[in-house]
């Protein structure tokens, strides 16, 4: 297996990382990344774009699903960094219809813990209702919680993106695909899109679903079909083959809808990584930029049955996995990962195109995150 790219000496133990998931037949095709100081020690790329071989591309992107949220919390810190947005404040402040069905004192750090009881929509909808941004809006506001909010974490799959995407159109009159755009994408030159046009279509990697299982898999556990999970996951009817269509791509989807690669991702986060900095382009002072690490909840996640510890927009821990105290993270479903350290300056990242069957089982982006994080 050829392994494109660049990978600075020190870093040679990701890149091993790296060609230990081909070796093992884990991969398809996958990008990583790593910035120090804003600077790439690690930009590298190989595989196949999609199951007929088509390489690997150094600007292939991919849909990375929940690595989205990222950059949903991005838009959010840098609103509250400019005054525009207090985390404190009740969500019904921004969006008054939302206090409907007792969630007057559901506070947008609750949504942004995952902690504001609206793991999923109930009933459930369609993926094309979900394209609807003010009928998805209107839906969670006239909901009630699942439990009482702030009390607990519950994973928001899906309702996380879009109750944010949400509060900033209340709060700024923008949608946020395009406030990222111009506000956060086009400023760094990072090759992320959270509304993908049509343009850019030749450029995507198709994603490689696992054999559908007759259960849902977290962690290695089976989740029974009556848990809080499987409500949460399958509130939104789909079949997994929406990133292939048109309507997936340009639709404004903040929770897992969005589009790049390792090195968009790790570019990006490195303005966070770098105390809100980067390349002469400031997103948020250092001290919003730190505001991510502030703990919200420490406990069992309602959704994965186990541990998370959650900052604003970006986990500490999950399970028994605990990061140092200037780091944070988050991942997509089936394995892309992105890791920021603050303390030293350092961005992670890893996107592929094979997906895992576990929701948070798979070791390939687990591997490169701690090669990367022992080369520090």
């Amino acid at each position: 297996m050829e392994i494109n790219g660049v990978c600075e000496p020190e870093f040679a133990p990701v890149r091993d990382a790296f060609e230990a998931n081909f070796a093992e037949g884990l991969e398809l095709g996958a990008s990583a990344a790593v910035t120090v100081d804003g600077e790439f020690v690690v930009d590298i790329w190989a595989g196949d774009a999609d199951t007929g071989g088509a390489p690997w591309q150094r600007d292939t992107i991919v849909n990375v699903y929940s690595t989205t949220k990222t950059m949903a919390a991005i838009c959010m810190l840098m609103l509250a960094d400019r005054d525009e947005l207090e985390f404190d404040a009740p969500v019904a402040r921004y969006w008054p219809e939302f206090a409907a069905n007792g969630k007057e004192d559901v506070l947008v750090s609750h949504v942004m813990s995952h902690t504001a009881g609206l793991p999923g929509f109930d009933p459930p909808i369609t993926v094309e209702q979900l394209y609807d941004l003010e009928a998805a809006a209107a839906n969670l506001a006239a909901q009630a919680p699942w439990w009482a909010p702030g009390t607990a974490s519950g994973y928001h799959p899906v309702t996380q993106g879009t109750l944010l995407g949400e509060i900033l159109y209340r709060a700024t009159g923008r949608r946020m695909a395009e406030w990222f755009r111009t506000e956060v994408a086009q400023p760094l030159g990072a090759d992320f899109w959270m509304s993908l046009p049509a343009s850019e279509d030749h450029r995507v990697s198709d994603l490689v679903s696992p054999a559908t299982p007759q259960t849902l898999t977290v962690g290695g556990k089976e989740v029974d079909v009556d848990e809080l999970a499987v409500r949460a996951f399958l509130s939104v009817h789909s079949t997994g083959d929406e990133p292939a269509t048109r309507e997936w791509r340009a639709a404004e989807l903040p929770a897992s809808g969005g589009f790049g690669n390792a090195r968009s991702v790790a570019r990006i986060h490195a303005a966070l990584a770098c105390g809100g900095a980067l390349s002469g382009v400031r997103l948020l002072s250092e001290a919003g930029a730190r505001r991510a690490l502030e703990e919200q909840t420490d406990g069992i996640d309602q959704v994965f049955g186990m541990r998370l510890r959650h900052g604003l927009g970006f986990g500490l821990q999950i399970g028994d996995l605990s990061f140092a105290a200037g780091q944070m993270f988050w991942g997509g479903l089936g394995g892309s990962v992105a890791v920021i350290d603050l303390d030293t300056r350092a961005s992670v990242a890893y996107v592929m195109n094979r997906m895992a069957p576990d929701a948070l089982g798979d070791p390939r982006g687990t591997r490169i995150i701690q090669a990367a994080l022992a080369s520090l």
